[in-house]
């Protein structure tokens, strides 16, 4: 489980990082970002 929660932050990370570059969708990329750092606080903070 702790696997998947990595992997889905790294890919909204990166949707983020594309969207931020490449295009204006407003509001929804920061909301994409703001779930992946919860989803990686959340695999440190259980320590796996």
């Amino acid at each position: 489980m702790g696997g998947l929660l990595y992997l889905i932050a790294v890919i909204l990370v990166i949707l983020w990082v594309i969207g931020y570059v490449g295009y204006s969708v407003g509001g929804l990329i920061h909301i994409l970002l703001v779930i992946a750092i919860i989803a990686v606080l959340l695999r440190i903070i259980r320590g796996r």
